[in-house]
């Protein structure tokens, strides 16, 4: 998102050369991409892996793990159940993929 709101910054200052109306798109379109566009993407990132961390600023590698733990485990619950409530169609997946 970044990248395209600063190339069509860059076309609005080269169009402003020549209409100064342009410029002025320009700095609107940065005034409206760092006051909405990265703050509110940055701030629930920053909010999000605090809260998950206990507030340490150890950056997202925390939250990512727990995240993926908690995917896993989710996975293996319902895997469980899924055995335990189907037996033969379990057995039935274990054996085709033994072959």
């Amino acid at each position: 998102m970044g990248t395209i709101v600063i190339s069509g910054t860059a076309v609005l200052v080269l169009f402003g050369f020549g209409n100064h109306i342009w410029w002025l798109a320009a700095v609107v379109v940065l005034f409206l991409y760092v006051q909405y566009g990265r703050d509110s993407s940055s701030s629930t990132s920053s909010s999000s892996s605090a809260s998950s961390t206990g507030g340490s600023s150890s950056g997202s590698s925390p939250s990512s793990y727990r995240a993926y733990r908690d995917r896993r485990d989710k996975q293996a619950r319902w895997e469980r159940r899924y055995q335990r409530e189907r037996p033969l169609e379990s057995r039935r997946q274990a054996r085709q993929k033994s072959k």
